[in-house]
Order: C-alpha cells, then structure tokens, then sequence
C-alpha cells in the first residue's frame, strides 16, 4: 500500500463510542426541550412576541462570546485529565441545575418577574451548554485518525443523539394533558426535573468515560492565566482568522449554514399547515398529526437515515455521500407540496424518508469532514492542534443561523399574512406558507451542493495528510 493510499487506522472501541453518543444524546436533548418549552412562555404566562424574541436572541448574543473563548480555553488547557473532561463535566452539573431551576415559573409571580428570572438562568444555561458543548464536540474530532472510523463514531453519536427529536415532539403532549397535570405552567415545572436529572447523567458519561491523554507536558499550549489574558484574546482572533481562511472548512460552514438554517426557517410552517390546511384551523381535530411529523421523521433518520448514509460514505466517500443525501431531500421537500392533502394527513408520512436525508445526512458528515479538516489546519499551519475552536466556530455559526432563521420566520408569516391567533386563515396565506416551505429550503439546499461541488478532501488526501503529519512528530 503506497503513502498516498495508506490509511492511519485508529479503531474506537464500540463502548467508547457509545459513551460519547450518551452525550449527544444531552447535547440535543436539553435544546429540544427548550425549544418545545418556550412555547408556555407564551400560551400559558402571557409572554408577548417581543419578550419572546428578546429570551430567544440574547442567549444567541451571549453565546458569540463565550463559544470562542471556550474554544481557545479548552484547546489550551494543561491537566493529566487531557483538554476536554473536566470542562464535560462541569459544564454538564451547570446545564442540569439551571435547566431545572429555569423553568420553576409561577404566573402569579407577575410578567415582569418571570422574564428577568428566566432570562438571567437561561444565561446561566446557555453557558453550561457552552463549557459543555465546546469540549464535547472537540473530544469527538480528537478520538480517531481513520478517514472512515471518523464517520461510523458520527454515525453512532448522532443515531443516539437522534431519540432526543424523537421523544421531545410528546412532551407538548403530555404537559397539555389535563388528566397527568393542572395545567401546562405546572406540568413545565414537574418535567423539567425529570428532564434535567437524566440528562444531566447522560452529559456526564462521556467525561468519565471516554479516555484522554494527559496534556500536561504539551509544549505546543498557550498558557491560560491572569498574565496572558490579553493574549489570549488575541489569540482567539488568530484563532477564527485560520478558521476563515481554512478554505475546505469555510465550506463546511457555509454549506451547513444554507442548509440548517434554510430548514429551521421553515420548521414551524409545518404545525400550522398540518392544523390549518389539513385540519381547517381545528387544532383538537389535528391531535398528534403534528407530533407524528417530527416524531416520525426522527425515527426515520435513526434507523434509515444514518446507518444509509454511513455505507454510503464509506462506498462513495463523504463528499459524494454528501451531494446525494442532499438531493434526496430536495425529492422529499417537492413531494410535501403534493402530500399535503386536506382530509389525508397521513400522505405526508410518504415524504419524510426523502426528507430526513437533509439534516440527517448533514451532521453525520459535517462532524466527520471537520475531523478532516483539523488534520489539514494542522499540516497546514502546525500545532497547537484547533479542535476547540474550529467546533466553536462551527457551532456559533449554527446557532447564530437559528437566531437569524426566527427572524425569517415571523417575516415570512407576516408577508404572507398568516395570523397564528385567527381562527380561520386566508387561501393566499396558506398558500404562501406551503409555497415557503418547498422552496426555500431547496434553494438552500441546491446552493449548499454548488459551495461542495469542488471539496477538497478526499479519503486519498485525508490520509495523505495524516501520513505527512505522522512524519513531521
């Protein structure tokens, strides 16, 4: 086998790949039960769209500046427990006491009160989430050096990650069920321990169970302390200018962003065209059609979806792998057009295979190729290795795309003039909705391939540059 071809294998134990799943599984969990809970924010506590769209962006803001420097802090840290562990670990016990803690909201507390209280924790949260998050996601780049073993360790994280969008779409089911609780302020209340507490476990176990080399001989490291705080700073600016000009990872991010964002645009439409063009306005008749939408869809992704698009990456490679995948959804967002059909909610479950390949194939991949793309940075630019603050990089720019996407979504509702509070919507309306829902996130999408069309790294070239890199230590 020649030096070109040779692959550097780096085998990852299944139950250490588990372990790092179990973590994803936190990862997507605690933002998914978020995302469902903001809506007693306004149905049941009174919270107008203004307040609502204060609590949404400012944690966004927030995390603008701590995502980096935790990047920078995590990639820089000497400790016999490696980089990354201690910071899972902490950021998890941060994450789970606030969860709980945030959503403890009382309407008799008055208006006023509960956004403050609630907006300050979530502040609390989001920087759990953030010294969680950023370590953990670097962790995950940081365990293999095999081009392919790379995607099955994605592959398994996200088919676990995957149940946490299968079973949040119900938790708006049970807190709006009368006969288990008062009411959905006081269900919100109960729930949230129980979430909090389990996934607070689940963030834990990759901290004390997946393995790290002790980094406290690393000559490469920045020291972090009082004296090259400055420094520091500026070094994170270094930091996300390689970043930038890292061109095969600039593609990543672009490409994530068309196509992540482009879907979280129009990820609400779907609840209001199932109650208002399937079901005629009538919610109660709707029942858990709009539920079975995001449920159903998980569950396709985690049996179909990931373990598909794992043989395809090792058949076909990850970038190939990439341009089908998203091509299928393109498949499925033209069939919603045609499946929406008042009277027969259940034609909709035809698409949603085809429409799973998008976010499903997205972050199996984009995981993997980043993995990629810190070897490259490394023989590109040497060491400190940046695994930290590429995946800071990489997911402040998801979440900034999700801020901005909320944006996009009460413009294009406003434009097309649908109102959420009538009882009945207009024709236009609803065909505007329908019409958003099909065509942006193909636009997305088919801008996201033309930005891939020429990637630059292959399993060849991936391990090319794992040999070279091999040489040079």
């Amino acid at each position: 086998m020649n030096s070109v071809t040779e692959t550097q294998y780096a085998k990852v134990p299944l139950g250490q790949k588990i372990a790092f799943g179990l973590g994803m599984l936190a990862n997507q969990l605690f933002p998914a039960a978020v995302s469902i809970f903001m809506v007693v924010l306004v149905q049941d506590l009174g919270f107008d769209p203004m307040l609502w769209g204060i609590i949404f962006f400012v944690p966004r803001l927030f995390d603008a500046i701590t995502d980096p420097i935790m990047g920078f802090i995590s990639d820089n840290t000497k400790s016999k427990w490696g980089k990354r562990r201690q910071y899972v670990m902490l950021g998890g016990l941060i994450m789970g006491v606030s969860f709980i803690f945030m959503w403890q909201l009382y309407a008799a507390n008055g208006l006023t009160y509960n956004f403050w209280y609630f907006l300050i924790l979530s502040l609390v949260f989001y920087l759990g989430l953030t010294i969680f998050s950023i370590p953990y996601v670097a962790m995950g780049y940081e365990m293999s050096t095999d081009f392919h073993e790379r995607t099955r360790l994605m592959a398994i994280a996200q088919w676990i990650g995957q149940w946490a969008w299968v079973l949040a779409p119900w938790i708006w089911v049970i807190i709006y069920d009368q006969t288990l609780f008062a009411s959905a302020e006081a269900g919100t209340r109960e729930l949230s321990i129980y979430i909090g507490i389990v996934c607070t476990i689940l963030a834990l176990v990759p901290a004390v169970f997946v393995k790290s080399k002790s980094t406290l001989d690393d000559t490469n490291l920045t020291p972090i302390n009082a004296q090259n705080i400055g420094n520091s700073v500026v070094n994170i600016f270094v930091a996300f200018k390689d970043a930038y000009l890292n061109k095969p990872f600039r593609k990543l991010c672009i490409a994530t962003f068309l196509i992540f964002n482009s879907f979280q645009t129009i990820a609400a439409f779907s609840f209001f065209i199932i109650v208002h063009y399937l079901f005629a306005g009538n919610a109660g008749e709707a029942g858990v059609w709009p539920t079975l939408h995001g449920s159903v869809g998980a569950l396709i992704t985690t049996f179909i979806v990931i373990p598909t698009i794992t043989k395809m990456s090792e058949h076909f490679g990850k970038k190939k792998t990439f341009l089908i995948s998203q091509a299928i959804s393109i498949f499925g967002y033209i069939l919603f057009w045609f499946l929406f059909v008042p009277g027969k909610p259940y034609l909709f479950l035809y698409a949603l295979p085809f429409f799973s390949f998008g976010i499903g194939g997205l972050f199996t991949l984009m995981m993997s190729m980043t993995a990629d793309v810190c070897d490259y940075e490394e023989y590109r630019n040497g060491l400190p290795r940046k695994e930290g603050i590429f995946g800071a990089v990489y997911w402040w720019m998801v979440k900034f795309g999700t801020a901005i996407a909320g944006l996009f979504t009460g413009f294009i509702m406003s434009y097309v003039g649908f109102n959420p509070d009538a009882a009945t919507q207009t024709d236009e309306a609803l065909t505007g909705l329908r019409l958003a829902y099909t065509l942006i996130p193909i636009i997305g999408t088919l801008l996201a391939i033309y930005v891939m069309r020429n990637y630059e790294i292959d399993e060849e070239e991936a391990n090319r540059i794992r040999l070279e890199i091999s040489k040079s230590k």
